[in-house]
C-alpha cells in the first residue's frame, strides 16, 4: 500500500508553517520513519528544500481535510535514515511556536543541530544490547526528609530555594558489611545518607561565632560545588535511578561546569550529556542521539530544555531570572516558558531552583501552581547592610567601602579569599574633560568613552573605536580623567590597601572559573564571581546604588538576584557586607527572605497591568501594519494598548505598540497576530533595483518580551 509522509519544511516563512503531504517512493519506505531528514520539492519541483518527517500514514488513512484532488509530489531524497527529530520534541516545538505566534521551524533550529555524518554513523553501528551503568538512588540533602524526592516521584511542581553555601558533595557510601560498618562515612564531611537528626546542609564544619573562619583548602573525600548544583545533581540521580531522564537548564558555561562536576560524583559520565553553545555541531549531534538511546541527564544552557527524552521524569531550571535564558532568536521564547509547556505535555516533575525568586515564579506560587520548598535548618548568610549601622565613623561611613567592611575584609583576607563584587568592568565607568567636566563621547557613533586600564587610549564602549588625540568639543582641552570605579580601578586601590595580598580581577574579558582557597582579594563584576572550595571568607557587595539606577522593568529583581548569588558563595558564617543600600531590599537580604521583594513587586505589577501579571505582545513595523494588527484583535479582551510610537530602526517610519492581555486568552491573541503576520508576509514584493532581496517585514510580533518597555 502506498504511504504518505507528512513533513514540516525547514523554512522561516510563516505561510509555510504547517504540515505538507508527500508520497513516499517505494525505495524509501523502509527508512522513511518519523524524525528523519528528507529533501522535498516546492511548487513545480524546480526548488528543493530540507524537511523533517513528522508522521507516515497509509494513503487511505488521510483524513478528509487533508485530501488533495491532484497527484501528490514525491519525496526527492532521504538525507539520512537516522531519526533526529523525536516525537516529543516536535510536539514541544509546535506548542512553543503557537504560544509565541512564531514558526515551528525556527524552534527546531534551536532543538536539532545541522546534520553530522560521523555521529550518525556511530549511532547506526552502536550495540543495541548495550546497557548503560546503573545509577544508585541518593537522597536530596538540605531539605525536609523526602520532600524533594516526593515532588519528583509524583510529577509535582515546586519553587525551590537553593542551599546558600558551597557543599562538599561525596559519592554514596558503599553498602555496609560487618567488617566495614563501624567506619563507613567516618572521614566524610558530607554523609549522603544522613538522617533527620544530622545537619541537612552538611556543608562543612560549623564555624565559630568569633569571626571569619579558614576556608577548606582541599576535599579528599568529595568535591566542593555550589549548594544549588548539589541539589540538582542529587535530584537528577534520584530521577535516573528510576530509569527516567532529567533535563537541567542553567544560564551560562560556568554553571554548566559546576553542575557537571556535581553530577560526575553521583552519575556515571556515560549518563550525562551536554547541550550548550560552547559545543561543536558534532558534539551536539552526538549528545542528541545519546539522549534518544537511553535515559540520561541532559544539562546545558537554553538548548538543553529541547533535549529529547521519551521517559522524562524531571525538568529543572537554575536561576530562571537570569537574562541569559531570554532567547535572542525568533520566536524569542524564554526558557522558563518552554519548561512550563514541556511539563504540561510530558507530566514530568518541574523544579524552579533559585536563591532570589523571580516575579514570574512568584506568580505561579501565589496561584498555587508551584509548591514552595525551602532548605531545612540551613545556615543563612550573615548579611550586614552598612546603611543600617550606627557608628561613630563620621564621613568614613559614607565611603565606597565603609570602615566596618574594611576591617572585616582585612581580617578575613588572612584566612582565605575575599570577594568584592562591583558593577562595571574596566578602569572607570566613563571619562570626562579634566577642565570643564564635559562627558567624553565617541566621534564615530556618539557612544560613551571608557578606559580599560590606567593610561590606556580611550575607547568607545559601544563600537570599540579608539579615540586617540581626543579633544573636548566644548573647551578644546585634550586631557581626560576617569569618573566612577570599575573592576580594574577597584583592584588597583585594593592592591595598595592590602599589601602582600594576591589581587585577582574576574570579568567578561578575563573569565575565571575557580580560585584557590588561600588568602586573596577577588574583584569580580556581577555574574563573573569565581568559585572557591568551601566558600569565601568574606563578601563585599559594592555599587548597589549604581546597579539600581538603571532603567528597566526588572532592575530590582535582577540586582537582588546577583547579590544573593554572590552572597551564597561565602563560607558558612562568613560576613556579607551590603554597602550603601537600605530599605526593603536590605531587610530582605539581612533576613534572607528573598521572596518578599518578589511578592511586593508582583503586587505593584498587578495594579499597573504590567508583566508578569499579564502577558504582552510587542508589535513592530509600519504604522499601517501595526494599527491593522491592533484592530484585528477586535473584541479580544486586551488591556489598554501602549502606542504606536516611533522607535529607532534601520527601516524609516517604524513604530511599536504593546498589547497587554490575560493569560487565559493567550492562544486567541497569538493566533490572531500570527494570521496578520502571514497576511502581511504574503504580500511582500521584491525590492526594486535588480536584486532578489525582499522588503523588510511590514509586521513583526514578539510575545512576552522580558523588557517590553526598554526601548519605547
Amino acid at each position: 500500500m502506498a504511504t504518505v509522509a507528512r513533513v514540516v519544511l525547514d523554512s522561516p516563512l510563516p505561510q509555510l508553517d504547517r504540515l505538507f503531504d508527500y508520497r513516499v517512493p517505494a525505495e524509501f519506505e523502509d527508512d522513511c520513519v518519523p524524525g528523519v531528514r528528507v529533501k522535498v520539492p516546492l511548487r513545480s519541483g524546480a526548488r528543493m528544500t530540507d524537511a523533517y518527517v513528522v508522521e507516515v500514514v497509509p494513503d487511505d488513512a488521510l483524513s478528509p481535510e487533508h485530501d488533495f484532488p491532484g497527484e501528490l509530489s514525491v519525496i526527492e531524497e532521504l538525507v539520512s535514515p537516522v531519526p533526529v527529530l523525536a516525537p516529543e520534541v516536535w510536539r514541544l516545538a509546535r506548542a512553543v511556536a503557537d504560544r509565541a505566534a512564531g514558526v515551528a521551524s525556527d524552534v527546531l533550529r534551536l532543538a536539532v543541530p545541522t546534520r553530522q555524518v560521523r555521529p550518525e554513523k556511530a549511532w547506526l553501528e552502536r550495540d543495541p544490547e548495550h546497557v548503560p551503568p546503573a545509577v544508585e538512588a541518593v537522597p536530596v540533602t538540605g531539605y525536609a526528609d523526602g520532600a524533594l524526592e516526593a515532588v519528583i516521584d509524583a510529577g509535582g511542581r515546586a519553587a525551590v530555594s537553593a542551599v546558600p553555601h558551597p557543599v562538599l558533595l561525596a559519592a554514596p557510601a558503599p553498602a555496609p558489611t560487618p567488617a566495614t560498618a563501624p567506619n563507613v562515612g567516618a572521614d566524610v564531611d558530607v554523609d549522603a545518607d544522613a538522617g533527620a537528626d544530622a545537619d541537612p546542609t552538611a556543608d562543612g564544619p560549623a564555624p565559630a561565632d568569633g569571626g571569619p573562619q579558614p576556608v577548606a583548602a582541599d576535599a579528599p573525600d568529595g568535591v566542593w560545588v555550589p549548594g544549588w548544583a548539589a541539589t540538582l545533581a542529587q535530584a537528577a540521580a534520584h530521577t535516573l535511578a528510576g530509569e527516567r531522564s532529567a533535563v537541567l537548564a542553567v544560564p551560562d558555561f560556568r554553571d554548566v561546569a559546576d553542575l557537571e562536576r556535581a553530577l560526575h560524583v553521583l552519575v556515571p559520565p556515560e549518563r550525562v550529556v551536554r547541550f550548550d553553545a560552547k559545543q561543536t555541531n558534532g558534539q551536539r549531534a552526538r549528545a542528541l542521539l545519546t539522549a534518544r538511546t537511553h535515559p540520561v541527564v541532559a544539562i546545558g544552557s537554553r538548548a538543553a530544555v529541547y533535549a529529547p527524552a521519551a521517559e522524562l521524569g524531571l525538568i529543572a531550571l537554575w536561576d530562571d531570572g537570569d537574562p541569559s535564558f531570554a532567547e535572542q532568536r525568533a520566536p524569542y521564547v524564554h526558557t522558563r516558558d518552554v519548561a512550563l509547556v514541556r511539563t504540561a505535555q510530558s507530566g514530568a516533575a518541574l523544579l524552579m531552583l533559585s536563591h532570589a525568586r523571580s516575579t514570574d515564579v512568584q506568580r505561579l506560587v501565589e496561584l498555587g501552581w508551584l509548591q514552595e520548598l525551602t532548605p531545612h535548618r540551613v545556615r543563612v548568610p550573615k548579611v550586614v547592610p552598612t546603611a543600617h549601622q550606627t557608628n561613630a565613623d563620621g564621613y568614613a561611613a559614607q565611603a565606597r567601602i565603609p570602615s566596618s567592611a574594611w576591617r572585616a575584609a582585612r581580617e578575613a583576607s588572612r584566612e582565605g579569599p575575599v570577594l568584592v563584587q562591583v558593577s562595571n568592568p574596566g578602569f572607570g565607568t566613563g571619562l570626562v574633560c579634566s577642565e570643564c567636566g564635559e562627558r567624553a563621547h565617541c566621534r564615530v557613533c556618539g557612544g560613551p568613552l571608557g578606559s580599560p586600564h590606567a593610561g590606556s587610549t580611550p575607547q568607545c564602549r559601544f563600537c570599540g573605536s579608539l579615540a586617540a588625540g581626543y579633544r573636548c568639543p566644548t573647551c578644546g582641552n585634550g586631557t581626560l580623567k576617569p569618573v566612577g570605579q570599575g573592576a580594574q580601578r577597584t583592584a588597583d586601590e585594593l592592591g595598595r590597601a592590602f599589601p602582600n595580598t594576591r589581587i585577582v580581577v574576574a570579568d567578561g574579558s578575563r573569565p575565571i572559573d575557580e580560585v584557590p582557597a588561600r588568602p586573596a582579594v577577588v574583584v569580580a563584576t556581577r555574574g563573573a564571581e569565581p568559585d572557591v572550595a568551601g566558600g569565601y571568607a568574606c563578601v563585599l557587595l559594592l555599587d548597589g546604588e549604581r546597579m539600581l539606577a538603571r532603567e528597566g522593568l526588572r532592575v530590582q529583581e535582577d540586582v537582588l538576584r546577583v547579590w544573593a548569588n554572590a552572597a551564597a558563595k561565602g563560607a558558612p558564617g562568613a560576613p556579607v557586607y551590603l554597602v550603601g543600600i537600605g530599605g526593603k531590599l536590605a531587610n530582605a537580604m539581612a533576613l534572607w527572605r528573598l521572596d518578599l521583594p518578589a511578592h511586593d513587586e508582583l503586587t505593584d505589577r498587578r495594579e499597573l497591568f504590567f508583566p508578569p501579571a499579564v502577558r504582552v505582545a510587542t508589535l513592530t513595523g509600519t504604522d499601517e501594519a501595526v494599527t491593522g494588527a491592533v484592530e484585528a484583535l477586535g473584541d479580544a479582551p486586551v488591556g489598554p494598548v501602549l502606542g504606536p510610537v516611533p522607535v529607532e530602526d534601520p527601516t524609516p517610519g517604524t513604530v511599536r505598540a504593546i498589547v497587554r492581555f490575560p493569560y487565559g486568552h493567550g492562544a486567541e491573541v497569538a493566533a490572531t497576530l500570527k494570521a496578520e503576520v502571514i497576511r502581511r508576509s504574503s504580500t511582500r514584493r521584491v525590492v526594486a533595483g535588480g536584486t532578489k532581496r525582499r522588503a523588510a517585514p511590514a509586521l513583526r510580533v514578539r510575545m512576552d518580551d522580558a523588557e517590553p518597555f526598554s526601548e519605547v
